[in-house]
């Protein structure tokens, strides 16, 4: 199905703020919220609004995110990760509308040493990957026009990673990252490419889209400084050395996913991570230069 008009929830996080910068001079109407705008865990505000504005399509990025934070107001995270998700696939299956629930590495328990398939069994380990799990499946049992779109390791326009590295490199002289956990690094705009990439086929179903390739956190953290011609020193430890808050959430160790469906419907390719991390670190030059002037 084609997108015409478009509720994309979470307008103000990273994949938010992308999703508007690819539509943003496109013919797509956007209906941009955000908690302050639509408190999508509040089934009948989610009813009247979604009856109001007639979306054809949904893009769920609304997400309780922190993820050691997940872990003692477990209560909040189900209601945005799984309540969430079920009010506005109600709402979709009623007008007839499709919906992106954007998901999670976290939903995989990360003991494995290949990437992960669409198909793969799910077995989440932390209470973030657990509701992002059941948010999975509100929508999957609620609405039949439905796309779960799996991400990991999301850095854009906003808080992550990334801009965590920068302001320690510029507080410390050097920095300990774990270098046993594996993933890869995706770009916010490269998810929302994706997506919109995705959609208009109208296969619905589970698809996992993270940047091409693999590495750990402290190879991520190394070619960060690189980048950015820091001259900070990044020392590699492993997770069981490393320091965390006393209730911090359990990592997958190994949590690559494979865009097995995606790469399967044409010649469409996400950027290598390294690739798309170098078009990132590019945008925030200009951004900086513009504000600058």
């Amino acid at each position: 199905m084609e997108i015409k008009k478009v509720l994309i929830t979470g307008c103000n996080g990273q994949l938010g703020r992308a999703l508007f910068t690819l539509l943003k001079d496109t013919d797509v109407e956007m209906i941009n919220t955000d908690a302050d705008t639509l408190d999508i865990c509040n089934s009948t505000q989610v009813n009247e609004f979604v009856d109001m504005y007639k979306p054809d399509t949904i893009i769920n990025c609304a997400a309780h995110t922190a993820v050691n934070k997940c872990e003692v107001d477990a209560d909040n995270a189900e209601r945005i990760n799984a309540y969430g998700p079920k009010n506005l696939a109600i709402a979709a299956e009623r007008i007839g509308a499709q919906i992106v629930q954007v998901s999670t590495d976290y939903v995989f328990d990360g003991d494995t040493k290949t990437p992960y398939t669409e198909e793969a069994k799910t077995n989440p380990q932390s209470v973030y990957g657990r509701t992002k799990l059941a948010g999975e499946l509100a929508v999957i049992n609620n609405c039949s026009r439905y796309f779960i779109v799996r991400t990991a390791w999301l850095y854009g326009d906003g808080n992550n990673f990334v801009k965590t590295m920068l302001k320690l490199a510029d507080e410390r002289d050097t920095l300990t990252v774990v270098n046993d956990q594996y993933g890869t690094p995706t770009s916010a705009l490269e998810l929302a490419r994706a997506i919109l990439y995705i959609v208009p086929f109208g296969e619905y179903g589970i698809y996992h889209a993270t940047c091409e390739g693999e590495t750990n956190w402290y190879e991520f953290a190394c070619e960060i400084i690189k980048q950015a011609g820091k001259k900070v020193k990044v020392i590699p430890v492993s997770t069981s050395e490393y320091k965390t808050e006393e209730k911090s959430a359990k990592r997958p160790m190994y949590s690559v996913l494979e865009n097995g469906k995606l790469n399967s419907m044409g010649s469409y390719r996400m950027k290598e991570w390294k690739e798309a991390f170098t078009e990132y670190m590019e945008q925030i030059d200009k951004s900086a230069v513009s504000k600058n002037i």
